[in-house]
């Protein structure tokens, strides 16, 4: 079947698997409980799509990478211009928010696991120990998702005070009320749970939609980077590179040397796009949670020029663009582009992104020659041989070096919500200065709207439903 009857075929069901209407604060479940009562219904429970299927994706919005014109921004839904505006309220108060429903649906189902699993009637002591171990990490990246919405960027002076999220220990959808952890609380949580899981996790990636050792080893490391705490990440990182080329599951970065070469697996590139494999078979993916990115066949959202002068004009990622919307028309204005891969976005544990958190780890270490190597690793994968080495003069300076780093994972990552998490993150790292985040809109004739980011709304609101169903808890300014 070709692609692009499947793509729409598979956002219809991400996009309707997370539209269920919820009333409690957990906001899953709408009939009755889970049942569990042996080893196989709680392997299943980990099978289940909605944990796949994360829904959140407020992060797309978000990144000063992008950019919108008209007429196509008429066409967003109210809290999608809202968050493009850097607006305070994304959410009417009746509205289910996106970033908390599926999260919090999956923190009902890990608790489940977590708090039942020794008891069940069946299995051996290892078996249960290794889907308790699934549960925990997968808690965790869920937390670390919620976190970096709600929370405020981790500061280790600030932490302990800042607020954070509840931290949703139960699996009783009867429980509504709850009160905010600070931030050094959920991230203590989330390490903690990483800790316990590690050691019970199977050793090899044996699919990518269940967490093995490697895959939480990279989430841990990416967790410490997001603490600023360098050195504990690296060897995290390293461990899991290792661990992720004996994968029983395809598993490593494809290179677009052969993928977009003459009659390559990406290949042909049309309207639609490069023929871009779907998640489940990704094998750039070790641990799978996605979410639909519907504003590249919308023409919703661009990546701006600025972002797109970033690439070497013989890079194979400019194949992930199109300069025109979709399916004809003039291009878009100001040199944006829309990206038209992938339309499924993964982002639980990639290994591109290992090897740049491995890259910035190194090059924070001053081990400008292992940043170095860890960058071409992923970069002689993306651009010819004779154009993938870092530059002498960037390779040669600790800090242009990290520039560097940071410029790489826009050049990856650009129109699929990575950035604002880095914004994030870089607004408290005394090495950067937070410059002034924009965002433009263009209209049809040309003139512009440009929206200015405070640094508040690096941190989302919390959203109107959850207060209400817990009077007294502290929203964020």
């Amino acid at each position: 079947m070709k692609r692009y009857i499947t793509y729409p075929l598979l956002m219809l069901t991400v996009l309707f698997s997370g539209m269920s209407c919820k009333k409690s604060f957990l906001e899953v479940l709408p009939k009755g409980k889970v049942i569990a009562v042996n080893v196989k219904d709680y392997e299943l429970l980990l099978n289940n799509p909605d944990l796949q299927n994360v829904g959140a994706d407020a992060q797309i919005l978000l990144g000063d990478e992008v950019t919108m014109e008209e007429p196509y921004y008429s066409g967003l839904t109210l809290r999608e211009q809202q968050l493009f505006t850097w607006s305070a309220d994304i959410y009417q108060p009746d509205e289910n928010a996106a970033e908390t429903s599926g999260p919090l649906s999956a923190i009902y189902t890990y608790n489940k696991i977590i708090n039942e699993v020794m008891e069940a009637s069946d299995g051996t002591l290892q078996q249960k120990k290794a889907i308790l171990a699934e549960a925990l990490a997968g808690r965790a990246w869920t937390y670390f998702l919620l976190i970096n919405y709600y929370g405020k960027p981790y500061e280790q002076s600030t932490a302990a005070a800042d607020p954070g999220f509840p931290i949703i220990t139960t699996a009783d959808i009867t429980v509504n009320r709850f009160t905010r952890a600070s931030v050094q609380e959920v991230y203590n949580f989330i390490v903690a749970d990483l800790e316990r899981a590690l050691p019970d996790l199977p050793a090899q990636v044996f699919h990518r939609l269940r967490m093995s050792r490697p895959a939480a080893q990279a989430l841990l490391g990416k967790v410490h980077v997001f603490m600023r705490r360098f050195n504990d990440a690296l060897p995290l990182l390293e461990s899991a590179l290792q661990g992720f080329t004996t994968a029983q599951t395809p598993l490593g970065l494809y290179d677009y040397n052969q993928t977009f070469a003459p009659n390559g697996e990406f290949m042909p590139v049309d309207f639609f796009g490069p023929n871009y494999p779907l998640t489940p078979d990704n094998r750039e993916v070790a641990y799978l949670r996605q979410f639909s990115n519907f504003h590249a066949l919308m023409n919703t959202l661009q990546v701006n020029s600025q972002t797109m002068a970033l690439y070497n004009p013989a890079d194979f990622r400019l194949l992930l663009y199109s300069p025109t919307p979709f399916p004809v028309g003039d291009p878009f204005q100001a040199g944006a582009q829309r990206r038209t891969a992938p339309t499924i976005v993964p982002f639980g544990v990639n290994l591109p992104e290992v090897y740049l958190l491995l890259a910035e780890c190194k090059a924070r270490a001053n081990d400008r020659q292992g940043a170095v190597t860890a960058l071409e690793q992923l970069r002689s994968k993306r651009l010819p041989q004779a154009e993938a080495a870092v530059p002498g003069a960037v390779s040669a300076d600790q800090k242009r070096l990290l520039d560097f780093v940071f410029e790489e994972r826009l050049r990856e990552f650009a129109g699929l919500g990575f950035r604002w998490f880095d914004m994030r993150r870089l607004s408290v790292d005394p090495l950067f200065t937070m410059p002034v985040y924009t965002h433009t809109l263009r209209g049809a004739d040309g003139s512009t709207e440009v929206y200015t980011l405070k640094k508040e709304r690096l941190v989302l609101k919390i959203p109107k439903r959850i207060l209400q169903t817990n009077p007294g808890m502290p929203d964020n300014p």
